[in-house]
């Protein structure tokens, strides 16, 4: 068997019992064990393909962030299309309805990950950086279409709409924002800016 597809596979089934683990039960739940015993392997499976558990934490937090990429591609091919509160809107669920709101958690409550991060990360904190190109870059592309006035900060308003995302996920325990309360975020933070 290719070892690449081999470790790609297992590297993927840990990432998604991590993030089984981290949603359902915290970031103090996440363990090595707990990963390895939420994927159904040995404990040890982990450890031949990651260095230590920061290491493997890291490498999760960096494919999660990667992933963000996708969806920027795609919420920036809609410029033009739809409204652009919904299409924001739908964006922020999208993003802070899968693990985006967990991974901060987990990151602000490890030392030695945030440190290992900020290796590849000096500045900001990952999913949530890559989550504010993403809204800039959709906003930008809305600016030249002229949805979007011509002297907005794309920049300044794509943090200001990420922030408010994760304050509306963050800390629920039950039943996320439904859409009209992130579309009311989202029209209140763009309402100057939008034509």
């Amino acid at each position: 068997m290719p070892t690449g597809v081999a470790i790609r596979d297992v590297r993927e089934q840990l990432f998604d019992a991590a993030e089984r683990v981290l949603l359902r039960d915290g970031p103090s739940a996440l363990t090595s064990r707990a990963v390895t015993d939420e994927a159904g392997c040995a404990k040890g499976v982990l450890h031949r393909h990651f260095t230590d558990f920061d290491a493997f934490l890291a490498e999760l937090v960096a494919d999660r962030a990667a992933r963000v990429g996708a969806q920027a591609a795609a919420l920036r091919d809609a410029a033009g299309t739809g409204d652009v509160v919904g299409n924001l809107a739908g964006a922020l669920a999208e993003l802070f309805g899968a693990v985006a709101v967990a991974i901060v958690g987990l990151i602000t409550s490890r030392d030695a990950l945030r440190a290992r991060l900020r290796e590849t990360w000096p500045t900001g904190v990952p999913v949530l950086t890559e989550a504010v190109a993403m809204i800039a870059s959709y906003l930008a592309a809305e600016r030249e279409l002229g949805r979007v006035a011509a002297g907005t900060d794309v920049d300044a308003l794509a943090a200001a709409l990420i922030g408010a995302g994760h304050l509306l996920f963050a800390d629920r325990k039950g039943v996320p924002p439904d859409d009209e309360d992130v579309r009311r975020v989202v029209a209140t933070a763009t309402a100057a800016t939008l034509r």
